[in-house]
This record gives structure tokens, C-alpha cells and sequence, in this order.
């Protein structure tokens, strides 16, 4: 028996041929899903690869270094320490810089730049510590440098500069100041009889729920709060001191700009609060000099975040928003902070930052 295909009978005369053509599935049909996890997996991979190229002159360790200005081949630096935004425990960015700095001997001198409208008594006092000590271990000249706002734990702060003259620098729109102590507090007492709400907590002792919204306050409770707002606040003022010297002999000048006003920069500067009015870039030629280096062989650096690749990822899709675990109460603290715009809009003010 012949092995060979059968012959294809012929078509009835008069009827067209047909041809039945099988479709090939195409390459990317089959193993498009695993290219299109590949092509992820690469794009990820580069930007790692770039944040890691950021890191030229860095150690990899802490924050990433980025070249602000002056020469960018020379081996000194001058860094810029940024605290931006509200003060609160939880969020260790500038002490990560902190340690940054501390570890890099190529360092020769310090802009600290501020932009905030204060925070936590605690943790304003931690990092004033934080970075008085550095300054003073590793020698190194400190200068100011005051963003938009500089205000209440931003301005002590700032009093890290010690005897250091000429050293805090304002822009000429700064607002700063807000020397002073506050505990928020409200009360519901009087509205709660309407709605059915009951307070039924109790306590081990009379001051256990001091502060309570729910409860009148006692002239006992207020004496006590208005006793830890002093005691703060004394302390606030003992630091101001510090951070300028015409102050310490002058009761009088102290207590005029210790109210809790906030100040525009020339109301700052006519007060004592600032050296001078200059931007960053004077604040870091200042820093230079205080060290003894020419701007030609100093560079000025800066330190950003560190993220992972999937955080660098996802933030390449929303350049400038910040993240979403950055938000809540430090993004509440933000927009209630006192703030002046020179803006057109119908919209309110957060969603014209979006």
C-alpha cells in the first residue's frame, strides 16, 4: 500500500476553488503577558539605575546627594539641609541628613535651609540638638537660609547658629517669627445636650481627662495648661536667646518680638530676628566664606528621598504630588499654615498646589 496523501479530488467544473488558509498565531499572541511583565520589570530596573547614577559622589547610604550649584567637580562641600513643612515626630528625613552630613569629612560647612510653619515643642527641641551638635563636633560654619515661611519650631530651629554672625539670611518674601507656645483645644460641651451624646468615661482621677472636649474646664485644668504653655515657652525664648546675642541683654527687645506675631522680612531684619535679606544663593557664598574656601573649588549639595524603584516608579506618574502616606495631618498642618499668594484662581488654594 502506497504511503503518499491522497490526490485532492478536483473541483466540480463550473465551481471556484477554495482554499481554507489556518491563521498562525502571532509571537507576541503567545508570550505577550510575559514581554509585557519583562518591558515592566526593565523600566523599573532603569530607573533604579538612574537614582543610582544621582548618587555619584554619594556613599549609597542615607538620603541621595544631587549638585545644587557652584563647581561641580570639586571635592568640598557645602551642604544645604532642608527642613520643609510641618515638624512631627515620625518623619526622620532630616535626620537622616543629619547623619548624612555626619558621615561625609568632605563637608566643609552647612545652609540650613528652612521652610515651615513649625511643629511638636519635642521634636522642634530634638532637631535644634540634632543639629547644634553636629555644627559644634564637626566644627563646621552654619548658615540660615529661610524659605516662604519660617515660623514658630521652624525659627527656633534656627537659633542653631549660635554666636555665629551674619549668618540667617531671609528672602525678601519670608514671613517668620511666631515665637511662642500654643495647645489647641476645643469644646463641644455646650452643644451636646441637643444631640443625645453622653460623656460616660471614667477616670482614675480628676486631671485624668484634663482637656477633654466633652467636659467643662476647670479653673484647676486651666491654671495647669496655662502653666505648661509657660514653661515652654520660657524654654523657646531661653533658645532665642541663644541664636541671638542682642537679645540676652535686652528684656525689653526680647518681649516685642516674642509675642507670637509672624513677621515680614524687613519687619524681621528691623527687629533683630535676621541678618540679612538674600536668597539661598547668598546664604550658601556666605557659608564658603565662613569656611575659608573660594565658591570656584566648593560645591553646594543637596539630599533628596531615597526610593526604592517601585516608589520611583509610581511617582514618575505624579511628578510633584506627594505621597499618599505624606498626607493627613501633616498635609492638614500644611494648608492651615498662614501663607500669602500671589494668585488667580476660582479654585481654593489645594487644588491650584495640584
Amino acid at each position: 500500500m502506497s504511503d503518499a496523501p491522497a490526490a485532492t479530488p478536483p473541483a466540480p467544473a463550473g465551481q471556484p476553488v477554495q482554499y481554507i488558509l489556518q491563521p498562525r498565531e502571532s509571537l507576541f499572541g503567545r508570550f505577550g503577558k510575559l514581554l509585557l511583565v519583562a518591558l515592566v520589570l526593565c523600566v523599573l530596573a532603569m530607573i533604579g539605575m538612574a537614582g543610582q547614577v544621582q548618587q555619584y559622589f554619594g556613599d549609597g547610604q542615607g538620603p541621595n546627594e544631587k549638585h545644587h550649584s557652584l563647581s561641580r567637580d570639586a571635592a568640598d562641600k557645602i551642604a544645604i539641609l532642608k527642613v520643609t513643612g510641618p515638624i512631627i515626630e515620625g518623619d526622620d528625613y532630616v535626620e537622616q541628613q543629619i547623619e548624612k552630613i555626619e558621615r561625609d569629612d568632605a563637608v566643609k560647612a552647612i545652609v540650613l535651609r528652612i521652610d515651615s510653619p513649625g511643629g511638636t515643642v519635642t521634636y522642634s527641641d530634638r532637631l535644634y540638638h540634632k543639629i547644634t551638635q553636629l555644627a559644634d563636633e564637626r566644627e563646621l560654619p552654619l548658615v540660615v537660609s529661610m524659605g516662604s515661611l519660617c515660623a514658630s519650631g521652624g525659627y527656633y530651629i534656627a537659633m542653631a547658629v549660635g554666636d555665629q554672625e551674619e549668618a540667617i539670611y531671609a528672602e525678601p518674601t519670608t514671613w517668620t517669627g511666631s515665637i511662642g507656645v500654643v495647645i489647641p483645644s476645643y469644646n463641644v460641651a455646650d452643644a451636646m445636650w441637643w444631640t443625645g451624646v453622653k460623656d460616660l468615661s471614667v477616670a482614675s482621677g480628676d486631671l485624668k481627662l484634663m482637656g477633654s472636649p466633652t467636659r467643662k474646664r476647670s479653673a484647676k485644668e486651666a491654671a495647669i495648661f496655662r502653666g505648661l504653655v509657660r514653661q515652654a515657652f520660657d524654654g523657646f525664648k531661653e533658645v532665642v536667646k541663644a541664636g541671638r546675642p542682642a537679645f540676652r541683654d535686652d528684656e525689653q527687645a526680647l518681649e516685642a518680638v516674642t509675642t507670637g506675631q509672624v513677621f515680614a522680612a524687613k519687619q524681621a531684619l528691623e527687629n533683630g530676628l535676621v541678618d540679612r535679606l538674600g536668597f539661598i544663593e547668598e546664604a550658601i557664598e556666605r557659608a564658603a566664606e565662613l569656611a575659608g574656601l573660594s565658591t570656584d573649588s566648593v560645591r553646594a549639595v543637596e539630599y533628596e528621598r531615597r526610593l526604592t524603584p517601585i516608589q520611583q516608579f509610581l511617582a514618575a506618574g505624579s511628578p510633584g504630588r506627594p505621597a499618599v502616606a505624606e498626607q493627613g495631618l501633616r498635609g492638614l498642618i500644611e494648608l492651615s499654615a498662614p501663607r500669602a499668594y500671589y494668585l488667580s484662581t476660582l479654585a481654593p488654594v489645594w487644588l491650584a498646589s495640584e
